[in-house]
């Protein structure tokens, strides 16, 4: 992702965009934000907002090769990601909008069996979603740009094919709210990037695959973002049930 993909935004959007990818600062994942994904994976809603931290590593620009690692079986969440514009800590929901300096398409891919396995054991889920690749991301998209973040589609196709398909109204916390709660643990700096959960349809990616994913405002052709992967076998590197 390069200035070049960011035509129109003044040059301090342009270096926000560009630390993402080039110079990250963090990614929060929020978790089991859509009633519907919450249901098909047999979860249940939490109480307050819950969240998990990524690697800057696991980020992969517009056209870039997804990495299935051996022996996994990685899964695909189709999310609206949300840029942070400065730092802050102990943000008010009602002040949590002049902290966002735009947004971003997402995927966050997980390795669920992996997941799955150490959830039994009660250990952290850094494995499952940390590989390198697992955070396709698009292009920067600025605040000016959507009205309401909480009006729009996002789907995912695999191979053509419809897999995900919903909407941010369906968000069980809001992004202000989610703003708010982050920022009451941890100070929230610029460039962060904040996954704001995924609709119902997740499932299987597997080497070969052709992803696509796309953002638009609901009830409207005009797209915001549309992105497309392929997803490879990864050489080597770790291998689920081997113990490395």
């Amino acid at each position: 992702m390069h200035a070049r993909d960011i035509c129109g935004i003044s040059f301090k959007w342009t270096v926000i965009i560009e630390r993402v990818v080039a110079q990250p600062t963090r990614i929060v994942a929020i978790g089991r934000n859509f009633v519907e994904h919450v249901r098909e994976l047999n979860n249940t809603v939490p109480k307050e907002p819950f969240f998990f931290l990524k690697p800057t590593t696991s980020y992969l620009a517009n056209g870039g090769k997804i990495e299935i690692p051996r022996g996994t079986i990685v899964h695909h969440e189709v999310e609206l990601g949300v840029v942070i514009s400065r730092t802050g800590r102990d943000i008010p929901s009602a002040q949590a909008d002049s902290y966002v300096a735009g947004y971003a398409l997402a995927i966050d891919m997980t390795a669920r069996n992996v997941q799955d396995d150490v959830k039994k054991k009660g250990l952290p889920w850094t494995t499952a979603k940390g590989f390198d690749t697992f955070t396709p991301i698009g292009p920067f998209i600025p605040k000016s740009s959507i009205a309401d973040p909480h009006n729009l589609n996002l789907w995912l196709k695999i191979n053509g094919q419809f897999k995900q398909n919903g909407t941010t109204a369906a968000m069980i916390v809001q992004i202000p709210r989610l703003i708010e709660h982050v920022s009451s643990i941890m100070t929230l700096e610029e460039g962060d990037l904040i996954l704001t959960g995924t609709p119902s349809g997740v499932g299987p990616v597997n080497a070969g695959d052709t992803v696509t994913v796309g953002l638009a405002v609901a009830e409207s052709p005009d797209m915001l973002s549309e992105l497309e992967f392929l997803a490879v076998d990864r050489e080597g590197g770790y291998a689920f049930g081997s113990g490395a």
